[in-house]
């Protein structure tokens, strides 16, 4: 804060007014409210939960706004309220194969159980603008039947590669520890990938974008294939202490994907195909799929591979994928250094004062 500066607290009082009135725009047009943001910009909200690592649409909606539409300013207020939560303890693992789906595809199968459910997406749509949106909400939508299948009980798409042999099977390792909490614990490297997947889960979507594309450009010689990509609600569970067994407390929405990597095998593995996993909060497609593409890059000595690329790095790709503290180490570069810049300023002129032929 500018405390330093003469007036200084009316000049912050007068800094937040003007934010309030920034944030507000014209008066003549209508105040958008937090229940058309959780609805029409449910992508937006998605992100923003994911990265705050709190799923509540409400309020993901209301830091959206509170944040004039930043979405890494709103993953800071919703990650902060966080913080004021009581703990109540562990929810359940989600089980994804009971998924209720809305949308799930795979581009290495034409045809399987279920079938392609295309779902709510822009991969089929021209990127034009729209412009009868100006005028209010466009044309109706006409909206498909519902499906007959039951959504609950779609396979998934690897179950036969993996029934087979011909993939690497989703199973626990024999001893697999208790997965860390990084909200609660600091990070320790290296990561088990249980705490890379968190790390990974709510860092910024650019950052994970940038990686996963890291992965198929330049400096690395995977191919992935989008396996299986589902999006949809999923019931959460928990074991109260005064119970014995889970009771269903809600649903989420989750975005799932797992990406298929060729492994040309090693002394003690036979070929087969590889997974990368993601999983985030809300309609995060991209996010999850980048997440899969990073995740089995990291999964680098698991298959004795050369590390020759910066996504095979955890304290490269992890550490600085945290979008809040990224952000505030950048930004705190804007507040008061007088004390620090003096120093490094008297430290140039003293440098240069003792170079033959400089000025005083």
């Amino acid at each position: 804060m500018y405390i330093a500066v003469k007036g200084g607290e009316q000049a912050i009082a007068a800094s937040r007014a003007l934010l309030a009135a920034a944030r507000r725009g014209d008066p003549g047009v209508p105040a958008l409210e937090v229940d058309q943001l959780r609805e029409q910009l449910g992508l937006l909200v998605g992100r923003v939960m994911a990265e705050a690592s709190l799923h509540d649409p409400q309020l993901a909606a209301l830091a959206i706004r509170q944040a004039c539409g930043d979405p890494v300013e709103a993953a800071f207020l919703l990650r902060a309220y966080r913080t004021t939560l009581p703990r109540f303890g562990y929810s359940e693992p989600v089980d994804t194969e009971r998924m209720r789906v809305r949308r799930r595809v795979s581009a290495i199968f034409k045809d399987l159980p279920g079938g392609q459910l295309l779902g709510p997406t822009f991969d089929y749509t021209q990127r034009l603008l729209d412009f009868s949106l100006l005028d209010g909400e466009g044309p109706t939508p006409q909206l498909p039947p519902a499906p007959e299948h039951d959504e609950a009980v779609l396979a998934n798409a690897l179950d036969a590669l993996a029934d087979e042999g011909l993939l690497e099977a989703c199973v626990p390792a024999a001893g697999d520890p208790v997965p860390p909490d990084i909200t609660r614990d600091p990070p320790a490297y290296p990561l088990p990938r249980s705490g890379w997947l968190q790390m990974l889960a709510r860092a910024d979507e650019g950052w994970v974008l940038g990686m996963g594309y890291s992965t198929q450009r330049g400096y690395a010689s995977t191919h992935p294939f989008g396996g299986d990509i589902r999006i949809g609600a999923v019931a959460v569970e928990f074991v109260p202490d005064e119970l014995d067994f889970p009771i269903e407390v809600g649903e989420i929405e989750l975005t799932e994907c797992q990406m298929v990597n060729q492994f040309v095998g090693s002394a003690t593995t036979p070929p087969q195909f590889t997974r990368g996993y993601g999983l985030v909060f809300g309609h995060g497609e991209r996010k999850a799929m980048a997440m899969s593409l990073v995740d089995r890059a990291l999964r680098a000595d698991e298959f004795d591979e050369l590390k020759t690329s910066p996504a095979q790095q955890q304290e490269f790709v992890l550490p600085q994928g945290d979008s809040v503290e990224a952000s505030g180490f950048v930004q705190h570069l804007k507040l008061p250094h007088y004390v620090t810049f003096e120093a490094e300023l008297q430290l140039i002129r003293a440098l240069r004062a003792s170079r033959p032929g400089e000025a005083e």
